[in-house]
């Protein structure tokens, strides 16, 4: 009998595997990186078969570290990078163009145009978002306007959109099944948030046909099974889908609302449930759909940090002051402060609650006595002092502040920047021993939707590793804050 459960968890930088048991315990894990393609300055692309590939590669790494074969698996959950954007061929399975990623800028003057329309506030009251390239509608649309004949194919039905948890549905299910969560489609700028259906005032304004998109389903439930996929046995259901940041929600039980949680991946992610009601942000955060199970709608507001680990890997890749991430704390560790240098990490323009597409990195305070241990001690604070701004605003939302914040990702693991992140935050950070939540989000869904877990199994699966408590007098804190606040200025100037 099949006795277990397998996330697959599609990020910016590689794919994830996990092999998980129904009390929550990883028994394999494997993670395979692709390439990244920047064709010209601002354009991120991702080849969409080196995707696939890595998933399967992924799929059999984690199966083979928990001896266990696919006949051993239960059900499958999918969690994914979320605005990046795939068309296809219906017909083929065959992507018309690479997949443009959620970090991609190449239709911002498209969404300044929009806003200058004055076209926002319609948007935020329908979608819950903000107009910025980061989400997928422009996205859709350039494809259909810059490959030769793709509108016109996709106004003849022959072409079919996706962001990746759809491709990755398509794939798997030898093309039956073209869908998406609601998670997802709260991504695209397309979708009435209250209705959870594609919205025809967005779909004109978008100029998006009807024709390519998905249907949109459940985060949890019976959504497809696997059929001709070569690394896996057929028949495998599909039971559980929600967009990465969801899922990493749904992963640290943030099940009441008012919890929150932050995600450190390439980017930094901040979720507060707010219940079954999509409240619209008034202090630059999206509202969007954190999960739907048995008919019940979960809502949470987000900010969104485009660049978090992302600027470790510029210091290791672009750079070279480091040769692997992990080795960044070790080298900030090696001065007391960062000496009064600040980074901004706005690499890919600057995410809520500034939403300025135009912004850059910026670093400042550099004097003859800076060494590679401040600027590695500054980026950990930069990553840091951009999570404090959404939390700000989140707290002003909300009306109260947090009393706790759950972290996960890879970045979660860095000491330095957990207990930091509680002194400017002013607010116990909670890390799980397993920071892959994301992952386990996925899987907890897949148990729910196949029925083999309930929501309070699920909260079972996570445990507390350590918590971080603020340890700064409030004159350092306003002094750090101070710094960061005259450094975003010079960012965005």
């Amino acid at each position: 009998m099949a006795k277990h459960l397998l996330a697959i968890d599609q990020g910016t930088t590689g794919s994830t595997a996990l092999v998980v048991t129904l009390e929550g315990q990883t028994l394999g894990k494997k993670n395979v990186e692709f390439a990244q393609h920047f064709p010209q300055p601002g354009w991120v692309e991702h080849a969409p078969e080196e995707i696939w590939k890595s998933v399967g590669a992924a799929v059999t790494g984690a199966l083979a570290e928990a001896r266990a074969s696919g006949s051993d698996i239960a059900a499958i959950g999918i969690t994914n990078q979320r605005e990046t954007t795939l068309v296809w061929e219906r017909a083929t399975g065959k992507p018309i163009f690479n997949a443009i990623v959620w970090q991609d800028r190449r239709t911002a003057a498209v969404c300044d145009a929009l806003k200058a329309r004055g076209a926002e506030d319609a948007v935020r009251k329908k979608t819950g978002l903000v107009i910025d390239a980061y989400f997928s509608g422009t996205k859709i649309a350039w494809i259909l306007d810059h490959v030769s004949g793709a509108r016109a194919r996709a106004d003849k039905g022959e072409l079919a959109f996706g962001t990746i948890d759809t491709f990755l549905v398509h794939r798997l299910t030898g093309g039956a099944v073209h869908a998406t969560d609601v998670t997802n489609a709260s991504r695209t700028l397309l979708m009435d948030l209250a209705k959870l259906a594609w919205d025809d005032e967005m779909l004109s304004m978008f100029e998006v046909p009807r024709s390519l998109l998905p249907n949109i389903v459940p985060s949890a439930g019976h959504i497809g099974a696997t059929k001709g996929v070569g690394f896996l046995p057929d028949g495998i259901p599909i039971s559980g889908i929600a967009g990465d940041q969801q899922a990493a929600l749904f992963g640290q039980a943030c099940f009441a609302e008012g919890d929150a949680k932050c995600t450190y991946g390439t980017g930094a992610f901040a979720l507060m449930n707010i219940g079954g009601t999509p409240t619209i942000s008034k202090h630059g955060l999206v509202t969007t759909a954190a999960w739907q199970i048995d008919g019940k709608t979960t809502y949470a507001l987000e900010g969104s940090a485009f660049i978090a680990g992302a600027a470790v890997q510029w210091l290791r890749d672009g750079l070279g002051i480091i040769e692997s991430a992990e080795e960044i704390e070790a080298l900030a560790r090696k001065v007391d402060a960062s000496d009064g240098v600040a980074f901004v990490p706005a690499l890919a323009g600057l995410g809520a609650p500034y939403w300025d597409q135009g912004a850059r990195g910026t670093i400042t305070g550099i004097t003859r006595g800076t060494t590679a241990a401040h600027l590695a001690r500054a980026t950990l604070e930069g990553i840091a002092f951009e999570v404090w701004d959404l939390v700000s605003a989140m707290t002003a939302d909300a009306g109260r502040p947090l009393n706790v914040m759950k972290i996960d990702g890879g970045a979660a693991r860095n000491d330095l920047l957990a207990q930091f992140q509680a002194d400017v935050a002013a607010v116990e950070v909670v890390r799980p021993t397993e920071v892959e939540s994301t992952g386990r989000g996925a899987a907890m869904l897949a148990g729910v939707g196949a029925g083999l877990a309930d929501i309070g199994a699920a909260a079972r699966m996570v445990k507390v590793d350590r918590t971080f408590k603020p340890s700064i007098s409030q004159a350092d804190r306003a002094a750090h804050l101070r710094r960061w606040e005259q450094a975003v200025a010079r960012a965005r100037s």
